[in-house]
């Protein structure tokens, strides 16, 4: 088994046991199941959805890297404490389109932007919460405090 596998096969296992789990940017990509990123490369299919490339459109740059606010269409656990339209720094190519029922956050660029999921114990954000500064602070808070129901 080459080491990304053992990896691969190590996240898997996590989320299984039930432990709390947080994918950042490419963290978030690999928990679904296709990207346009790597054509014929299955993700992990933890997760229904796909990852797609931004589309090209005026005044879009790609790779998108800067600053948006976040809606928020059901108050996941990630944002607790948190207003909508609050601010997250991205930086990636490609845009998460998800089950609705699991998206935590949306934001708009050239198309709306699945920015954060949550579902049972697996987290996932596109944008960098590390990057993001008090606002990124509260997010990790929330994961690292989560306690399952």
């Amino acid at each position: 088994m080459r080491p990304v596998e053992k990896e691969l096969k190590l996240v898997e296992e996590i989320i299984a046991k039930k432990t709390p789990f947080l994918g950042i940017c490419l963290g978030l990509q690999l928990l679904f199941e296709r990207s346009d990123e790597s054509e014929g490369v299955e993700g992990l299919g933890i997760l229904k959805g796909e990852i797609v490339r931004i589309p090209d459109a005026p005044d879009i740059k790609i790779p998108h890297i800067g600053w948006n606010s976040l809606k928020f269409p059901r108050q996941g656990r990630l944002f607790e404490g948190l207003k909508e339209d609050s601010y997250v720094y991205f930086v990636h190519s490609y845009y998460l389109k998800a089950e609705e029922d699991i998206v935590a956050a949306t934001t708009e660029y050239g198309v709306t932007v699945h920015a954060a999921v949550e579902k049972d114990n697996v987290f996932a954000c596109q944008f960098h919460p590390e990057k993001s500064s008090t606002v990124g602070l509260k997010i990790l808070k929330n994961f690292v405090e989560y306690k399952e129901d």
